[in-house]
């Protein structure tokens, strides 16, 4: 499984959005200059969020973006979903029952099973709160003048 320029990007402009929350809409040009990232590229990742309501958004002179929730309210596993789509590793591992002939005796339907569970499980368990929390334990107050 390999996780796409959309989905990672649309994690670091959440997250970013997170970071620096406050009363004011974030506008798409700063979030694109602190994540080093195309602004034309996050406008084609905006629908795919606002669709979802996980954004609020603003137009005009103090236009921009925030988040709908706080941080805690989002799961990586959330939004990787939103933008890639369903997480199998094979396209067995998510259906109920198993479409495909081969399922009765297959030998490695498990471990696909299994893998799902655990990525799933995984990413559902790791908020944007969580990855900000990480990031300041690590970093701390490193502050330089």
């Amino acid at each position: 499984m390999k996780i796409s320029t959309k989905g990672r990007y649309a994690l670091r402009m959440l997250l970013d959005l997170a970071e620096h929350r406050s009363e004011d809409y974030i506008a798409l040009k700063d979030i694109a200059e602190r994540q080093g990232v195309s602004k034309k590229y996050l406008e084609q990742i905006i629908p795919i969020l606002n669709k979802s309501d996980i954004l609020k958004a603003n137009r005009g002179y103090q236009g921009g973006y925030m988040l709908a929730k706080e941080p805690d309210q989002y799961t990586v596993g959330m939004i990787l979903r939103l933008t890639e789509g369903d997480l199998a590793p094979v396209a067995c591992a998510n259906q109920e029952p198993v479409d495909c002939p081969r399922s009765a005796d297959c030998p490695t339907l498990p471990v696909w099973k299994g893998l799902y569970r655990v990525i799933n499980e995984y990413l559902d368990s790791v908020t944007l709160q969580d990855l900000i929390d990480n990031q300041r334990r690590q970093y701390g107050n490193d502050y330089t003048i």
